[in-house]
């Protein structure tokens, strides 16, 4: 269809062409009839309209028809010597004209908007064509502060086709950038939820960045977005496929503490203290082994779990309580200990043997057995205030004092196998949060390469974050090894 309108188009062209090279030849033929100058003035200017009105001709001889038309009427209002009036009052017709596209060209140079001046331009040059010739004597000078104009918005529209092609290229430059980073990025190895998230982070982050970078040149710019976005096609993907993957691990992971929570349930009741105690710990291990469910289930089937260990153990207690007045003496004997510590003289005993002083009190005080329930926070409190009262004034580790604070807890618990298992199945959740921190870390390391903006403050950042994590993990396992050895 395009095609023959691209034809149509150009045989109109070839018809306007040949009717003007008529009306010039025409006028041609006028102009060298001398003797009948005035007769023919009308039809010359009948044949200008005309050759006016008629339409575009083809863009290669547009030029040359157009001097030769020029040539024709000059010559046969300069050669003739028709009427001077006539010819006067059409030279001031059309210098009025002519001064008029100079003062709108002229308007031009204050349009803010490059590509409207430039094109509004070149519709005054149509016009210009159109019009008849002016006196000879101005026809230079007007003419020239035409062209002089037009010159200067032209280089204006070259300038900015320049500008843009340099901006162009600088945003070819910053998303070829962005590719490579993305690129860079290894997300077939991420294993953990955190992972994921940290890598989404940085594709979102790289997505905005995209947005704000404006258009590269026709030519590159579909290509980069096509490029950008297969990378960001295959992460999303592979997250789908990853968490498709975990979605059956967390759905069998249920069902097997489910199955425990069971069998925890049809124990409680059990009168077989040693017995259920036994088989019960052994739930316990076996729910250790057993790796994570999903989030809006793991409170309610651990609660569940928990519950029915806790109430057998509860039985239990209950079972054994006649040990009232040994408490009560162990929290005589503990007051004594405080009262002790209190009244320790650091000066004059010197800070070695006041640091051992205070650690044979505080061995003293973890050989001493239970104290009633109801009072074994207060007396705790108080045994852990005035211990950290002497840590600070002896300067001793606070990484010390609060390890020395745990095993004084553990102590505490004594032989409660049921607390025990709590605090350690506690601290083997905030454990496996340590480490799925650190190997998140310890991937964006990777992700970091020597092409990251800003790579050494953030690898800086990392390292210092990576290591308080390392000292949490260890920790947290000579902890967990005090809660092995009661057990």
């Amino acid at each position: 269809k395009k095609a023959e309108q691209r034809a149509a188009i150009e045989a109109e062209q070839q018809k306007n062409y040949e009717r003007k090279k008529e009306i010039i030849d025409k006028i041609i033929e006028m102009g060298s009839d001398v003797d009948n100058a005035n007769r023919f003035f009308q039809q010359v200017r009948d044949l200008q309209n005309e050759f006016k009105e008629i339409g575009e001709v083809p863009a290669p001889v547009a030029a040359d028809l157009w001097k030769s038309y020029q040539d024709a009427v000059e010559k046969f209002y300069d050669q003739l010597k028709i009427n001077k009036e006539l010819r006067d009052y059409d030279f001031k017709k059309n210098l009025s004209e002519k001064e008029l596209l100079v003062a709108e060209a002229d308007k031009l140079r204050a349009e803010e908007d490059v590509i409207t001046a430039f094109r509004r331009l070149q519709e005054l040059h149509e016009q210009w064509r159109s019009i008849g010739p002016v006196p000879k004597e101005v026809r230079e000078e007007i003419w020239g502060r035409f062209k002089d104009i037009s010159a200067e918005i032209n280089k204006r529209y070259q300038t900015f086709f320049e500008e843009r092609k340099a901006r162009e290229r600088e945003n070819e430059l910053a998303k070829e950038a962005l590719c490579e980073r993305i690129e860079s990025y290894e997300f077939d190895k991420l294993s953990t939820y955190a992972a994921w998230d940290e890598m989404t982070k940085l594709i979102i982050a790289a997505q905005e960045d995209w947005k704000k970078i404006g258009y590269a040149s026709r030519k590159s710019n579909n290509a980069l977005f096509a490029r950008f976005r297969e990378t960001c096609d295959k992460f999303f993907a592979a997250k789908a496929e990853f968490f498709r993957g975990m979605k059956d691990t967390l759905s069998r992971n249920l069902e097997k503490k489910i199955a425990l929570c069971e069998r925890a349930e049809a124990l409680k009741d059990s009168t077989e203290w040693r017995k259920t105690a036994d088989e019960l710990a052994a739930l316990q291990k076996e729910w250790k082994t057993i790796g994570a469910v999903a989030k809006k289930h793991s409170d309610q089937v651990w609660r569940r779990f928990l519950a029915a260990c806790d109430y057998f153990f509860e039985q239990k207690k209950k079972n054994n309580s006649g040990t009232r007045r040994t408490e009560r003496a162990n929290l005589e004997q503990k007051n004594e200990i405080i009262d002790k510590l209190k009244a320790l003289d650091l000066e004059t005993l010197g800070r070695e043997n006041a640091i051992k002083a205070v650690k044979d009190l505080q061995a003293e005080w973890q050989s001493v057995g239970h104290v009633p329930f109801s009072e074994k926070d207060n007396i705790y409190e108080a045994y852990r205030a005035v211990v950290n009262e002497l840590y600070q004034k002896l300067d001793i580790s606070q990484r010390g004092s609060r390890m020395a604070s745990f095993e004084n807890t553990i102590n505490e618990i004594g032989n409660d196998e049921n607390r025990l298992y709590r605090e350690r199945e506690r601290l083997m959740r905030v454990y496996e949060q340590r480490r799925s921190e650190l190997q998140t870390y310890e991937n964006n390391m990777g992700f970091l390469s020597a092409k990251s903006k800003n790579a050494g403050s953030m690898l800086k950042d990392m390292e210092r974050r990576m290591q308080r994590l390392k000292d949490d993990i260890a920790d947290l396992e000579k902890k967990i090894a005090v809660i092995d050895s009661k057990l």
